[in-house]
């Protein structure tokens, strides 16, 4: 063996062999055919066909509210309110924390119809009661999954585990950006993330381009945006010009995709730095506007980040997502009840409010609603099984959300429950039925929205999904 070939490098030695090179070639060409090889990483695909929507707002409660407190009235549940639940409507029934005998829980609180449409509603959302006839109530909502996290999970990303790619993922990865000074998908929370945590707004097998960026309404906005103490905005443009020269060079050796995606999100966040301030500064608002709201500039709030939500899709944002936490009430229902609707009543509705006065609830589509909702039965216990004032269990087999504009009628009711709430019996829409009608409204069609990944072509919906036509304007 020739000594000269003992000192060559591991890395040398596979490059000099014939398939070296080959390889390097093949590589190349399959990242052309990847989405996120061109314009920086975004490189829509849709629409399929002309769209009703052209973004979206999505506000999750995170822990899921009593429908049968706020929308799904029923007064025969209310006549047995405290007695023996009947055997025959827990068969086949699961529940996450309730056991022992279980007795009926009808609700406490009033209930009245609103709007020319009326509209059912509790006393609970008095503001959301003024745009009854704006809204759309999906009372046959029902999932998969019965705790938290993989509920979350389905419900944003079509699967309960984690490795797929979220919704806001899914829509940006088939429509991109509509500004280039901002992030085509923006995550807002009031209060910590859920259970499945930042899973939620994460990109999964796509290019990760298409993650979620949050941004938070005190403090710095975007972390680690601001430049370092020192250093001014000429000092970011010649690191940023410098890296970027780094990067191409590595993208010309190897295509990697993700080098692509590198380059763009630098530079985005080289743009942002002049984009988000304007932007979170909601004190450039006229005082109306902020009462409508009931927003605070300079505080963190549910009000603040529906403000801030009509200030993004403004400004051609695609993908808004509201989290707001603290609505897992097994235990204290009224108390935590009556407080966590005092906290968003208000904004949502402004929101919808202000969006058609703006003229832009016809383009935007609002979505509210959680993983899944309670069941008809008394709860006096946490999930410690610790004893507590009344609550409720989770329950997957019928709950309700509500959507608004881009495309959907308002003032309408779709779906229904029995008379006691445990199932749906007309008009049910399973998660997978949702998201698919998110999807057509944007103009995207849910069968052919797809990615290849490890010999598998997948999709948000998996291999179900039903459009919701019924509701569709």
């Amino acid at each position: 063996m020739s000594p000269d070939f003992l000192h060559v490098s591991r890395r040398q030695f596979f490059s000099q062999l014939g398939m070296g090179l080959g390889s390097v070639a093949l590589s190349s060409l399959l990242a052309r055919d990847l989405p996120a090889a061109a314009g920086g990483g975004i490189a829509p695909i849709g629409p399929h066909f002309a769209p009703k929507a052209k973004q979206v707002i999505y506000l999750h409660m995170i822990g899921a509210p009593s429908q049968l407190d706020l929308f799904d009235y029923k007064p025969v549940l209310q006549k047995h309110d405290g007695q023996k639940c009947p055997d025959e409507l827990l068969k086949g029934k699961r529940f996450a924390f309730i056991g022992g005998e279980m007795t009926l829980a009808g609700s406490p609180y009033t209930f009245k119809k609103h709007g020319q449409s009326g509209q059912e509603m509790s006393e609970l959302l008095p503001h959301l009661a003024g745009v009854a006839d704006e809204i759309c109530l999906l009372k046959g909502m029902h999932t998969h999954e019965i705790n938290h996290a993989p509920a979350q999970m389905f419900l944003h990303s079509g699967f309960g585990q984690g490795g797929r790619p979220s919704m806001g993922a899914w829509v940006t990865y088939g429509l991109g950006s509509g500004n280039r000074d901002l992030p085509s998908y923006v995550v807002l929370l009031s209060g910590p993330p859920g259970g499945a945590g930042t899973a939620l707004w994460g990109t999964g097998f796509l290019p990760s381009v298409h993650q979620g960026v949050q941004f938070r309404s005190t403090g710095e906005p975007v972390l680690y945006l601001n430049n370092p103490e020192g250093h001014s905005r000429a000092d970011r443009r010649q690191v940023l010009d410098a890296v970027r020269s780094l990067n191409e060079r590595q993208l010309g050796l190897v295509g990697d995709p993700e080098i692509s995606t590198r380059i763009s999100q630098y530079e985005m966040a080289y743009r942002m730095q002049a984009s988000v301030p304007e932007l979170m500064d909601i004190s450039q608002e006229d005082p109306a506007t902020l009462d409508m709201y009931g927003a605070q500039p300079g505080k963190a709030s549910f009000a603040n980040n529906c403000l801030l939500a009509r200030r993004l899709v403004e400004r051609g944002v695609r993908m808004v997502q509201l989290y707001d936490s603290d609505w897992d009430h097994h235990g204290g229902l009224d108390k935590r009840l009556r407080a966590k609707t005092k906290d968003v009543d208000q904004g949502m509705a402004a929101l919808v409010r202000d969006l058609k006065q703006r003229g832009l609830l016809e383009e935007t589509l609002v979505v509210w609603g959680s993983e899944f909702g309670r069941t008809p039965l008394r709860q006096g216990a946490d999930g410690n099984g610790t004893k507590t004032a009344v609550g409720r269990d989770h329950h997957k087999d019928a709950y309700t959300m509500w959507m608004a504009g881009g495309g959907v009628k308002g003032g309408i009711t779709h779906g229904l429950t029995d008379e006691m709430g445990f199932n749906v019996i007309e008009g049910g829409v399973h998660t997978h039925d949702l998201n698919a009608t998110l999807l057509h409204l944007l103009g995207l069609d849910h069968e052919r929205l797809t990615f290849r990944y490890q010999g598998r072509d997948f999709r948000l919906t998996d291999v179900h999904g039903e459009v919701v036509k019924g509701i569709l304007a």
